[in-house]
């Protein structure tokens, strides 16, 4: 995707409701939408995290004095689940109490409460305990399409699980035996369920490329959802960007469930998984 025409989609994609409009109007992927919808909200709220988190005392009057959640949530334009958490912790609520309530409302007895919370896990597709899984269940699904791709090779290799008692960075997959590619053999495969713009790229050099390369030489990145391919990437060099055309012809996209429909697993996965949330 060219670096202009993803531009007009992030900023294009201001509200959920904006995914099926670009998708019905424009013929995007609904997936794809989502990720950048997603990606959207969260450096965004990176940004203002600290600036809206001063405003806690006041957001917690409103909402004693009759404000929900998502009223507050929309007066200071900020996702719903993070103002509802730091709402209650104003009323000594920690964040594991207010995750394990989120968790399970049936269990929360307040009427008043266990309503405004659902209201405002509905209306937050990105940090509700749905979005969350959501965005790990597309972590582990691009993984499982490259491992499949590796077996079909014929290829060998050891899991980041594998890893992890050994190394401190440790990408998705690390070879056996190399694979050539772009001139050099590549050692090493990281997974992204997400899009590849600059800014994302440039992320994830810092916090993973550049240590891989360090630490087991070239490899390859691959982003499933695409990638902007008309600017020049500042990845390390003998480190290869590539999309799902890589690995299947055409791609196989992922099964799309409108956000609102989605139930949430029993037990929530490893948040921040895949997306960095907001400390």
């Amino acid at each position: 995707m060219k670096l202009s025409e993803y531009k007009e989609l992030y900023d294009h994609l201001a509200t959920p409701e904006d995914i099926d409009f670009l998708a019905e109007n424009f013929g995007y992927d609904k997936e794809l939408l989502l990720v950048v919808y997603t990606q959207r909200i969260v450096r965004d709220t990176t940004k203002r995290f600290y600036r809206v988190k001063d405003q806690a005392k006041k957001m917690a009057w409103s909402w004693q004095h009759g404000s929900s959640f998502v009223e507050v949530a929309r007066r200071f334009d900020f996702p719903p689940i993070l103002t509802s958490l730091m709402i209650l912790e104003q009323r000594k609520v920690n964040r594991k109490m207010f995750w394990k309530m989120l968790s399970d409302l049936d269990r929360v007895q307040d009427r008043r409460l266990r309503k405004e919370l659902a209201d405002a896990c509905s209306t937050d597709i990105v940090y509700s305990p749905v979005g969350t899984a959501r965005q790990y269940a597309r972590g582990r699904w691009g993984e499982g399409k490259l491992q499949a791709w590796l077996k079909g090779q014929g290829l060998e290799y050891r899991t980041e699980k594998d890893l992890r008692a050994e190394y401190d960075k440790t990408p998705d997959v690390l070879l056996h035996k190399p694979v050539d590619l772009d001139g050099s053999k590549k050692y090493w495969i990281e997974s992204k369920a997400t899009f590849g713009d600059p800014y994302e790229i440039k992320r994830h050099i810092k916090k993973q490329l550049e240590p891989y390369t360090d630490l087991f030489g070239d490899g390859m990145v691959v982003y499933w959802f695409g990638f902007v391919d008309d600017v020049e990437l500042s990845v390390p060099e003998g480190v290869t960007v590539v999309d799902a055309h890589f690995f299947e012809s055409p791609p196989v996209p992922y099964d799309y469930v409108p956000v609102n429909l989605e139930k949430a697993p029993p037990l929530g996965p490893e948040r921040g998984t895949e997306v960095d949330l907001a400390d």
